[in-house]
């Protein structure tokens, strides 16, 4: 919620509560996906890059292929236009959310990708590397491991080594706070981090995006 609705909530919060209880009841007989994707729209519309960050990442959630949602938006190109269709096309470049990557547009099945010895990985502690342009935390517990984007499924902040103290891991932008062993979201917000499948073959972390 942006600084001026959080305001307008305070200040007249009987009010709001009938706009947002109006929102949650409009499209009440709409699937979740398709919702979603409305609501993307909007945002695109309106050129609101925060709020079009917020509901790309819950489009996906609910359930929508990046294809989808690039549908979508081309689908609305009478309302929106190119110029705020390429804007939008901007922000999701600047998010790198793999589901937007060329090859998961195409249809490509994800890859298995080879990231690092898991020996360099100490027992029972969390690592950040970088692979194909990718930030990744592993956690190893033993011959187990969880590996984790490290982007904030917040807002899509890029979360640094330097916010990883022991296996708590604290977004710098907002403070969302995570249990890294879990992946589980334990102060601020509800939405864990963004698991990848992985797998340890001869040693080797293999995850697959």
């Amino acid at each position: 919620m942006s600084d001026a609705l959080d305001y307008l909530v305070q200040a007249r919060p009987e009010a709001m509560g009938h706009y947002f209880s109006f929102l949650k009841d409009a499209g009440k007989l709409l699937d979740p996906k398709t919702r979603a994707l409305i609501s993307v729209i909007t945002k695109v519309d309106a050129q609101t890059e925060r709020g079009l960050r917020q509901y790309v990442k819950r489009a996906l959630r609910d359930g929508c292929s990046g294809a989808e949602i690039i549908d979508a938006l081309l689908m609305a190109f009478p309302t929106l236009g190119l110029s705020k269709i390429v804007w939008a096309a901007d922000v999701l470049l600047a998010m790198q959310l793999p589901e937007f990557a060329p090859e998961a547009l195409r249809g490509e099945a994800p890859k298995w990708r080879d990231v690092m010895a898991a020996r360099d990985v100490p027992d029972g502690e969390v690592l950040r590397t970088e692979h194909a342009g990718r930030g990744l935390f592993i956690y190893r517990a033993g011959k187990q491991t969880q590996v984790y984007d490290s982007r904030c499924p917040h807002k899509s902040t890029d979360i640094p080594e330097l916010a990883l103290k022991g296996l708590t891991l604290t977004c710098p932008k907002h403070a969302w706070q995570f249990e890294v062993s879990s992946g589980d979201c334990i102060k601020k917000g509800n939405t864990p981090l963004t698991r990848l499948e992985s797998k340890v073959v001869k040693g080797r972390v293999m995850v697959r995006w």
